[in-house]
């Protein structure tokens, strides 16, 4: 298929409106730092969603998902093919019986939360400070302040590979492989389209207590003010990677416009100018220098595009 023709394919799925051409990356990451999307699609339905993954595989060409990119890092050449972002044009919720909460992929934390405590019902309070999508939270497992996404999560919905092409599943949690940050979905290459949420009855009042005493802790402790793409490192087990990198004197490290905070020691931050590479080779003398001073092997929590 020529370029015109895919191109044509796409606008036919989601409408010309919905589809932009050299849609520079770094205005749709939390590091502010990305190159051009060849196209960046815009799907509003689950069988938009289907259909533009039909059609890239069938003409072979590279897709991925992205959500509000609040824990990626996008390379400074960007991306060939497309990306499919779900976020606001993707992001209802439901509430349901028996304190279910169902809510697509691209419905970001703070509001599911929000609505959530709304109706008198917690469970998500961990999550309302974490910048990100329930499509995100449910690939990598998110979690902060002792709660994390499998606690609270009943069902997944994916699209999924088979024989005769992708198709919409409702995964039950039992059958995610949830573990620390990681899914079977993120092994596996599944596009998470929503997520159901089990959560228990409580006074709006003491859950909207519970969400401003996390957004307070947040804010004291880690450096929302500038953009990054939240903890930089897996947390090593018996360890804080945050702790090593302070002991293996990288606090306040710099390369170009990357620093290592000097408010928390486990977020790499964009001072201003960074780009791709400066994230890359700062997160790699970051991994030399705990190597060496405690032994211990840091992992990126942050997903880097290539």
């Amino acid at each position: 298929m020529s370029v015109p023709d895919f191109k044509k394919r796409l606008q036919g799925i989601v409408g010309a409106e919905n589809m932009l051409a050299d849609e520079a990356l770094a205005a749709h990451t939390t590091f502010r730092i990305g190159g051009p999307a060849q196209w960046m699609v815009l799907p509003h339905t689950e069988e938009e969603v289907a259909a533009v993954v039909a059609a890239c595989e069938a003409a072979g060409v590279p897709w991925r998902v992205l959500g509000y990119g609040s824990n990626v890092l996008a390379p400074d050449e960007g991306l060939p093919g497309v990306t499919l972002k779900l976020a606001e044009n993707f992001a209802t919720t439901e509430l349901l019986p028996g304190g279910l909460l169902r809510a697509q992929a691209g419905a970001d934390n703070a509001t599911v939360a929000a609505v959530a405590c709304a109706a008198g019902l917690a469970g998500y309070e961990f999550a309302s400070g974490i910048p990100g999508t329930v499509g995100g939270a449910a690939i990598m497992n998110a979690g902060a302040y002792e709660g994390q996404f499998s606690d609270v999560a009943v069902a997944v919905r994916c699209l999924v590979p088979g024989a005769d092409g992708w198709h919409v599943a409702d995964v039950p949690a039992a059958e995610t492989a949830w573990g620390y940050r990681t899914s079977r979905m993120m092994r596996e290459g599944w596009v998470v389209l929503g997520a159901t949420l089990q959560l228990r009855p409580d006074a709006p009042a003491a859950i909207q207590e519970r969400i401003d005493d996390l957004t307070q802790r947040r804010a004291e402790k880690q450096p929302l003010e500038m953009p990054s793409a939240g903890s930089t490192f897996k947390r090593p087990e018996g360890h804080f990677a945050g702790a090593l990198i302070q002991q293996a004197d990288c606090q306040g490290l710099t390369v170009g416009g990357a620093q290592v905070s000097t408010k928390h020691a486990g977020f790499v931050v964009n001072v201003g100018t960074a780009t791709a590479a400066d994230v890359l080779a700062l997160i790699a003398e970051v991994q030399r220098r705990v190597q060496a001073a405690s032994g211990v092997a840091l992992e990126p929590e942050v997903r880097l595009w290539q």
